[in-house]
């Protein structure tokens, strides 16, 4: 039990985890490569290949992982399994010679690894804060990602092994007060309650919006520039698969049901701004003048092929075009009709908000928690918008992509 206990704690390395897990599965492939002499070229490539490919998922993983609202055991597959499909279209691309084989036994070895050591390593990804009891403690404790320990008075700063957490809104006592500010010259992170909740559940508290949070959502306009460049790059180079898709889902609809195949709408854009946007119709034909209303509420519209396009979000396709106009992005918030955002900013507060960026094909709010078709359930959606917004870079829109595929794969939210 004691040799187990140090194995676990050496594995809570980062440095020595990853050296061990290429060291592993290296060793592994080469037992099972069947040469026990000199490798042939085809089998060194790929080991080298696998070791490069074992690296990036180990880099990647912590990033798009590291929102308290998300179990990084959930993301390994799709990590490993994108990344090892890429560097194959390199290979394919590139015709370096490789052992398919032994690039699948390193997939499948890698996988594992990170899978069984994400589950010994659990405990020692946990956040662990320790709280002046100024706030209910227990409903940051019923998160599974962050273990919150509440201090005794009279406060010692050599308590503190992790972060401080604190409702730096409500009072504070003297001795409270001077606690926190030893601990921000100790190099110690202090963070305000409300800031965790915002982490753990993935959304802002629009309620309490406050002036400096309304300024935090100002999206980085270099980001801003970098993500039109990529998210066009992925959506020209995924043509050859989507095209195709699109081009049958067309003639299904024409064959089952008259009328056009796109469904054409207005909807509001970034800034307020109106732009058309393109589906796939997944319902027969509306009449002329007919009321705005939730998806919901047209169910009995829907026909058997938009069934199935609206659950697999083949009917989103076409929006492709609207990113590479530059009406919509890949990832932001869903763009609503004119006439639902009109009585939402009247309804909601700060709901305006949400146009600041461009809006999404998939977003934050789908992902997370699904389809909206009350004002309620709205005003929910909103608050997972504006965290969106607040949080937006890189690694998030990436941890989105994955939750889509997620979503793509069992029908999530679908309406």
């Amino acid at each position: 039990m004691y040799l187990v206990k140090e194995f676990k704690i050496l594995l809570n390395n980062s440095y020595f985890c990853h050296a061990l897990g290429v060291f592993i599965v290296t060793l592994t492939l080469y037992f099972c490569s069947g040469y026990t002499h000199r490798l042939p070229t085809t089998v060194i490539n790929t080991l080298w290949l696998t070791i490069g490919c074992y690296l990036l998922v180990a880099a990647i993983l912590p990033k798009i992982t590291a929102y308290l609202l998300v179990e990084r055991k959930y993301y390994i597959l799709p990590v490993v399994v994108s990344i090892f499909t890429l560097t194959m279209i390199i290979v394919f691309m590139t015709r370096i010679e490789y052992s398919r084989s032994t690039l699948l036994h390193g997939a499948i070895l890698c996988f594992v690894w990170f899978y069984v050591t994400s589950l010994l390593r659990q405990e020692s990804q946990r956040l662990i804060l320790f709280a002046i009891p100024n706030f209910d403690i227990s409903s940051l404790n019923q998160k599974g990602r962050v273990r919150v320990i509440e201090l005794k008075a009279p406060y010692d700063i050599a308590n503190i092994k992790g972060g401080l957490v604190v409702d730096l809104h409500r009072n504070l006592s003297p001795e409270a007060e001077k606690f926190i500010a030893d601990c921000s010259l100790n190099n110690i992170a202090v963070f305000h309650a409300e800031s965790i909740r915002e982490m753990l559940e993935g959304k802002v508290q629009t309620k309490h919006l406050m002036e400096n949070a309304i300024g935090s959502l100002q999206p980085n306009p270099l980001y801003m520039t970098f993500k039109r460049i990529w998210e066009s790059l992925i959506i020209i180079t995924t043509f050859p698969t989507t095209l195709p898709i699109m081009a049958i889902t067309a003639i299904l609809i024409k064959l089952e049901n008259p009328g056009p195949a796109m469904f054409i709408q207005e909807r509001v854009g970034q800034g307020g701004k109106l732009f058309r946007i393109y589906k796939f119709r997944s319902m027969t034909t509306k009449e002329a003048g007919a009321e705005d209303k939730f998806a919901t509420a047209e169910q009995a519209r829907v026909t058997k092929v938009g069934k199935f396009i609206r659950k697999f979000r083949i009917d989103e396709l076409p929006q492709f075009f609207n990113v590479l106009k530059g009406d919509m992005a890949l990832i932001g918030p869903r763009p609503e009709q004119d006439s639902f955002v009109k009585q939402f900013e009247q309804q909601i507060p700060f709901y305006g908000y949400r146009h600041m960026v461009k809006p999404g094909i998939t977003g934050w709010a789908q992902v997370v928690q699904g389809y909206a078709d009350d004002t309620e359930s709205t005003s929910e959606k909103l608050a997972h918008d504006l965290y969106y917004i607040k949080n937006l870079s890189f690694w998030l829109d990436i941890n989105i992509v994955f939750k889509t595929i997620r979503t793509m794969l069992t029908g999530f939210g679908a309406k």
